[in-house]
C-alpha cells in the first residue's frame, strides 16, 4: 500500500472502463487523481471523483476534448491552479469506429486518429513541463497495434503510432529519469466486448490459453507497477496484457 503516496496522476478518459480502474488502483496506493473526460461524461466523472475521494485522496475532474490542442492547453492551465505537478500521466482516452478500409469513411478514419493518437501528443506536450524527475508516462496501446486486426485499420494505426511515440519519447526523457511505457491490452471485459456476438466471442476465447477475457483491474495493476518505484528502471517498453493470446 501507499506505493504512490504523495504523487498526482492525470488520467484521460478516466470516468469509466480501464481509465476508471487505473484511477481507483492508483488512488488505493495513495495517489491524488485528476480525471479528464468530455462534458457528456460529466456525470460519470463526478461519480468517479466521489469514489476516489472516499479512498482518502484528493481527486478532481476536468473536461476537454483531448483531440483539440487548444482545449487541452486551457485545461492544463486550469489544472496548474490546484496541482503544481503531475507525476504520472496516463494517456487512456480512445474510441473505435470499426469498418473494413474499403467501406471506411474519412470521418471514421479521422476521428479515430484524432482522439486516439493526436490526443497523446496534445496531452503529453502540454503536461510535460509539469512532470518532475522520476515521473512516469503510460499510454494505452493495444494488441491490435502490434498485430493488426480485421476491420480496424484506423484503430490499429493509432495504437501502433502510440508504440512509436512511446519508444521515441522514452529516449528523449531518459536523462530526466522519466519513464515512458505503453500497455497493450488484449480482450478486456468492457461495454465494448459485451457487444461481441457469442459465436465471435467463442472464437476469440479459443485463442486465449486461459479461455477467458481479462478484467480492467489486470491492466490497472500493471499501470500502478510502472508508475511506482518498482518500475523505475522500466522504460520504452510495450507490455501486453492479453492472457498469452500473442495476437500477431
Amino acid at each position: 500500500m501507499d506505493e504512490l503516496k504523495g504523487k498526482t496522476a492525470l488520467i484521460t478518459g478516466g470516468s469509466q472502463g480501464i481509465g476508471k480502474s487505473i484511477a481507483v488502483a492508483m488512488a488505493k496506493e495513495g495517489a491524488n487523481i485528476i480525471i479528464n473526460d468530455i462534458e457528456p461524461a460529466k456525470e460519470g466523472a463526478e461519480a468517479t471523483v466521489a469514489e476516489l475521494k472516499a479512498l482518502g485522496v484528493e481527486a478532481a475532474s476536468y473536461y476537454a476534448d483531448v483531440s483539440n490542442f487548444e482545449a487541452v492547453k486551457a485545461m492544463v492551465e486550469e489544472i496548474k491552479k490546484t496541482f503544481p505537478n503531475i507525476n504520472i500521466l496516463v494517456n487512456n482516452a480512445g474510441i473505435t469506429k470499426d469498418r473494413t478500409l474499403k467501406k471506411m469513411t474519412p470521418e471514421e478514419w479521422n476521428s479515430v486518429i484524432s482522439i486516439n493518437l493526436n490526443s497523446v501528443y496534445n496531452v503529453t506536450h502540454n503536461v510535460l513541463e509539469m512532470i518532475p524527475e522520476g515521473g512516469s508516462i503510460i499510454s494505452l496501446s493495444s494488441i491490435a497495434g502490434v498485430g493488426g486486426n480485421f476491420g480496424q485499420c484506423n484503430y490499429a494505426s493509432t495504437k501502433a503510432g502510440i508504440i512509436g511515440f512511446t519508444k521515441s519519447l522514452a529516449k528523449e526523457l531518459g536523462k530526466q529519469k522519466i519513464t515512458v511505457n505503453a500497455i497493450a491490452p488484449g480482450f478486456i471485459k468492457s461495454k465494448m466486448t459485451d457487444k461481441i456476438p457469442m459465436m465471435m466471442l467463442d472464437q476469440i476465447l479459443s485463442l486465449i490459453p486461459s479461455k477467458e477475457m481479462g478484467q480492467p483491474e489486470d491492466v490497472a495493476n500493471l499501470a500502478v507497477f510502472l508508475a511506482s518505484s518498482k518500475g523505475k528502471y522500466i522504460s520504452s517498453q510495450v507490455i501486453r496484457v492479453d492472457g498469452g493470446m500473442m495476437f500477431g
